[in-house]
């Protein structure tokens, strides 16, 4: 939503960059070469579609090359256009270099209402704007690596994978030039739930620190919270189903396109969603809570955890003052717009901010590059020797149990869960939440260890734009 006086999205995050830059020791010139957007590239092609030739119009953005490949997501939306695609190009520069992801930051999108065209019309086209990427190697193994963002998904980058290969029938390294594909076809366990289950590794952490949890005016942990979230697609749906299902948390709201469904006692969140898929993505009618027409609305409804987790700007300086929940965790990217950011904290909530609370995706997507790069599965090397490990200490216990009389013997439950070797899904976890906790902690060291510094939001920037900053150092700039 633009808001009258507002800045744009893509000069809500420079406004953002810049001020966290103030309180850097940088030259003019490395901080105007970090914050400018390298390159863009426009495409507009013709499909023939339903008889007659359609013409789409496409974006691939690359922010910054101190590391390659660059990555990002390819967006399908009709509200795509150039300014949001460099925006987040940037926003993937800064997400890569907080969480320690070895790329620079890209983005794309296509100007498509994917409702609109069935199976095979969409794999016409999506196979188009890859020819068109690939022949000019801005979809690359070593250059340029996308991923699924809002609009696409694993069959999306299926399709990509096999143009790429079709294109380049002797690169080896063919499936590492876009992450996000579907398992069978050179995927990695976890990736569709990623950034879902990255938003709930970053509250996890944040609710470990006690100072920062009373910072956002709240005490204990996770359990009993009561959550409101908006947008119940990939992101949401999972973060909202993981909190609601492993941490005890109530999910009081979701807010959709349609209206929001609202629960005082919770909401169930895979019934909601199999309710959605059942009726065109809409939650009007769902017989498990009280439906609300007006959704924007619910966003200013008292609750403890806010997740926004569809489009950017969703609060802004009209509804910010209105805004309730003394914790916000930015799930989408960008649904805080520069000037709801200083109502909010002027306030005092506490913002967890995109770059770190939606990198769980980028992170996944970085484990899959490297598993197509090895050529080998997670845990296909180690995961028997782990068991057998774990057998020979279980059965050294036991024995000694039964030779000394000391009459206790181990759960059957514990011996079949510290029997089980870590199998690839369990390693993506693992290697998710380890990112999590650290990037949060680098953050956290800058937010508490500094008297300039106001919020998690430049905390965020001032590490990462210093790692980016260290890496063109590196190159001599």
């Amino acid at each position: 939503m633009k808001v009258a006086g507002e800045p744009s999205f893509r000069d809500s995050v420079d406004l953002m960059f810049n001020r966290a830059v103030r309180l850097m020791d940088l030259s003019p010139g490395l901080e105007e070469k970090i914050r400018v957007c390298n390159s863009t590239y426009t495409v507009r092609f013709g499909v023939r579609l339903r008889g007659k030739i359609e013409t789409f119009t496409g974006y691939r953005s690359v922010h910054s090359e101190h590391m390659e490949p660059v990555k990002g997501g390819i967006r399908y939306a009709m509200a795509v256009n150039q300014d949001e695609v460099e925006a987040l190009a940037a926003l993937m520069t800064y997400k890569c270099a907080l969480v320690e992801a070895p790329f620079g930051g890209s983005k794309g999108g296509l100007c498509i209402d994917p409702r609109q065209w069935d199976d095979h019309e969409l794999e016409q086209i999506t196979r188009r704007f890859a020819y068109e990427l690939i022949k000019r190697d801005l979809i690359h193994p070593a250059q340029n690596v996308p991923a699924p963002d809002m609009g696409t998904g694993e069959r999306e980058m299926a399709w990509i994978a096999d143009q790429y290969a079709r294109m380049n029938t002797t690169d080896i390294n063919a499936k590492a030039c876009v992450t996000g594909k579907p398992p069978h076809a050179g995927g990695i366990q976890g990736r569709v739930e990623a950034t879902g289950r990255g938003v709930q590794y970053a509250l996890r952490e944040f609710f470990r620190h006690r100072e920062d949890v009373a910072m956002a005016r709240l005490s204990g942990g996770l359990e009993g919270k009561r959550v409101i979230v908006q947008g119940l697609g990939n992101v949401g749906y999972h973060a909202a189903k993981f909190l609601s299902e492993e941490d005890g948390c109530k999910i009081v709201a979701v807010i959709e396109r349609d209206g929001a469904i609202l629960n005082d006692k919770g909401l169930d969140i895979e019934d909601l969603r199999q309710w959605m898929v059942g009726h065109q993505g809409l939650v009007a009618g769902y017989p498990g809570g009280t439906h609300v027409e007006g959704g924007a609305a619910v966003l200013e409804e008292p609750c403890d955890i806010l997740i926004p987790a569809a489009l950017e700007g969703v609060i802004h300086k009209e509804n910010a003052p209105r805004i309730k929940a003394p914790l916000i965790i930015e799930a989408a990217n960008g649904p805080i717009t520069f000037g709801a950011d200083e109502i909010l904290r002027q306030k005092g909530v506490v913002i967890i901010p995109d770059m770190y609370a939606n990198a769980g995706g980028v992170t996944v997507s970085y484990f899959e590059w490297v598993k197509n790069l090895s050529h080998i599965r997670f845990g296909r090397m180690q995961r028997r020797a782990e068991e057998a490990r774990s057998r020979l200490l279980v059965e050294e216990l036991e024995r000694l149990s039964s030779d000394k009389g000391l009459g206790w013997s181990l759960a059957d439950d514990f011996k079949e869960r510290f029997l089980q070797g870590s199998d690839e899904l369990a390693l993506v976890r693992s290697g998710l939440d380890d990112t999590m906790r650290t990037a949060y902690q680098a953050m956290r060291e800058v937010w508490h260890g500094r008297n300039d510094v106001e919020d998690l939001r430049v905390a965020a920037y001032l590490v990462s734009i210093g790692r980016v900053a260290a890496a063109y150092r590196s190159k001599g700039l």
